[in-house]
């Protein structure tokens, strides 16, 4: 059974209002504020349509374990703001591994990740279920411009992202985004794409598989990043 107070805590932290929650989860306003009252309990269809917005899976959310989807997002637009080329633009995929490399790399320091995200071991790396709900959310907001070339996605940030404060980042998160961004600035995807598949993590999980961060605190500290 889900805990009332979580479910609050997930509604306020990612700046939704009772009502926005009860036609996410599709019933009343007065029947959601009953379930953070702690009265009834979430059916598995429910759940489901929570698990679908978050961007992540039933198991996370009873464990109170779901991404922090503000701080994502920050993180997203300062990987394409210092990982983009010389034109502005980085490939969907190189920018979703330059979030994986800067929350697995943080927890390599800090034993803690910084955006709380599940990454599931997928042909072409690691990435969380979120990503694509915040590369949508963020184009629907108008601070990202998505371009298709060659079959492939180019991510660019429009003149409202570029204005965008990195305000839900403390400044070492930014500072950590930023340099990491940096570092393979200018290198191909299939590079980037190359390096996390030799990496312990991904050379250890299963495909589909969750990767535990855990995991990257027995890799080389050479090749973290």
């Amino acid at each position: 059974m889900i805990n009332h107070k979580f479910l609050t805590k997930l509604r306020k932290k990612n700046n939704l209002t009772q009502a926005e929650m009860a036609k996410i989860i599709d019933i009343s306003r007065p029947t959601y504020i009953a379930f953070e009252k702690g009265k009834g309990s979430l059916t598995i269809d429910q759940l489901t349509k929570i698990a679908q917005k978050f961007g992540c899976e039933i198991g996370d959310i009873l464990t109170e374990n779901v991404v922090d989807e503000e701080k994502y997002k920050d993180i997203l637009l300062q990987a394409v703001r210092f990982g983009a080329d010389s034109d502005g633009k980085i490939t969907k995929t190189k920018l979703a591994k330059l979030i994986y490399l800067a929350d697995f790399a943080w927890y390599y320091q800090n034993l803690e990740s910084m955006t709380g995200a599940q990454y599931r071991r997928l042909p072409q790396g690691p990435v969380p279920n979120y990503y694509f709900s915040a590369i949508d959310e963020l184009f629907d907001n108008g601070l990202l411009d998505i371009k298709v070339k060659d079959s492939g996605f180019l991510i660019s940030l429009t003149a409202a992202g570029k204005q965008t404060e990195a305000k839900n980042l403390k400044k070492e998160e930014a500072d950590f985004v930023k340099k990491i961004s940096q570092k393979w600035n200018g290198k191909r995807t299939n590079e980037i794409v190359a390096f996390t598949h030799e990496q312990l993590p991904y050379k250890i999980c299963s495909d589909g598989e969750i990767i535990p961060y855990e995991l990257i605190t027995q890799q080389d500290p050479n090749y973290v990043y």
